[in-house]
């Protein structure tokens, strides 16, 4: 019987899987939303969700509370200013699940995550996501161009004037003779 087995191992330790559903949950906080697995997705659904009415009570030993779950004072300080009073009037279903298909890799089915009422915040994440690729791109294509031409001038100029002073030399040069070798 199952009785007091609630949730899933997600096929993990304690450990990990603590540590998982931590880091899913700081990221969600901060970035409103996160696009993961289905099966994580519910499970990180009802740890945040938990987290959040912890949150929303305010005091100093929900703030600890929280702590004890997320380890990071940035993401404790966004969800108690940021998020707890938006959801101050909401008994609950603070997140949104919702499922893309599948991942064309491995067939994982694949959900987003969000916050309800942040869906201005989502274009913002997107939009980093799409300043990050030009800066990238732009640097390393740059580079290169710079680098051939100023390093093709340089080694031709000395390899000519090598080419031109060893013709001077060989005559000055005694060669032995084919002949005396031999004998």
């Amino acid at each position: 019987m199952r009785h007091q087995k609630r949730g899933r191992k997600l096929n993990r330790t304690a450990s990990h899987r603590k540590a998982m559903l931590a880091n899913m949950a700081a990221n969600l906080i901060l970035y409103k939303q996160i696009k993961t697995t289905h099966p994580k997705a519910l499970e990180t659904r009802s740890y945040v969700e938990r987290l959040i009415t912890k949150a929303k009570k305010g005091d100093v030993h929900a703030r600890r509370m929280v702590l004890r779950k997320l380890h990071r004072k940035d993401v404790v300080k966004v969800l108690f200013d940021e998020i707890a009073p938006l959801y101050q009037d909401r008994n609950g279903g603070y997140t949104r699940i919702t499922k893309l298909g599948s991942r064309p890799n491995d067939g994982a089915p694949i959900s987003i995550l969000s916050l309800v009422d942040f869906e201005g915040q989502i274009t913002a994440t997107e939009g980093k996501e799409e300043t990050k690729k030009p800066k990238k791109l732009a640097p390393k294509a740059a580079k290169p161009a710079e680098k051939a031409p100023e390093s093709e001038k340089k080694p031709e100029p000395e390899v000519e004037e090598k080419a031109e002073a060893t013709p001077d030399e060989e005559p000055s040069v005694e060669e032995p003779k084919a002949d005396d070798t031999k004998a």
